[in-house]
């Protein structure tokens, strides 16, 4: 990924407390908290004298926000490598529900392990390395894309470890103006 990009976390999505929530779950965000996401994203974009153009995963906690945006005049673009991390067999469970020797094998091998039929942050790693967005792009993405992405901007090189990698941000957050 090349370029200045400013990057925020979609709106908090509806009934997933307590669960594993990764690039499977199309889970909902309620309108008005789109709306209101989509209106400081218009609000940056006009103070910044920006195009009227965001990118958004295609997952509907996201794209509701580009919706609204689109709605609005502005141009919309949905693209895969914007989705969360896949948590294959685990996406969806609550995370009590998830064996401990899972876990486990996950903390061990914290880049390199992937859930069943999922993705290891090392293939999220490549598949945001690889994205490729346009310079000054505005994006609505994921809290576990947005910590990758940080990754390969502070720590280039570095093996991440479970122990160290931070809490994604807040809901809603914009992550800000990072280079590559």
């Amino acid at each position: 990924m090349r370029g200045a990009l400013t990057v925020w976390r979609h709106p908090r999505p509806v009934g997933v407390q307590g669960r594993c929530i990764g690039g499977r779950s199309d889970v909902p965000v309620h309108w008005r908290r789109a709306k209101r996401l989509a209106r400081r994203i218009q609000a940056h974009a006009r103070r910044h004298r920006l195009p009227h153009e965001i990118w958004t995963s295609p997952l509907q906690r996201c794209a509701d926000v580009g919706r609204w945006l689109r709605r609005w005049g502005w141009i919309h673009h949905q693209r895969d490598d914007l989705r969360e991390i896949d948590f294959g067999a685990w996406d969806g469970l609550r995370w009590a529900d998830i064996p401990k020797a899972e876990i486990d094998a996950w903390v061990a091998d914290f880049p390199g392990f992937s859930p069943s039929g999922g993705e290891s942050l090392n293939a999220l790693l490549a598949r945001i390395d690889a994205c490729g967005l346009p310079e000054g792009a505005l994006v609505v993405s994921h809290g576990g894309w947005m910590l990758a992405r940080r990754w390969l901007q502070q720590a280039p090189g570095q093996v991440p470890e479970a122990r160290t990698w931070p809490s994604p941000p807040r809901y809603g957050a914009m992550d800000g103006d990072l280079r590559r």
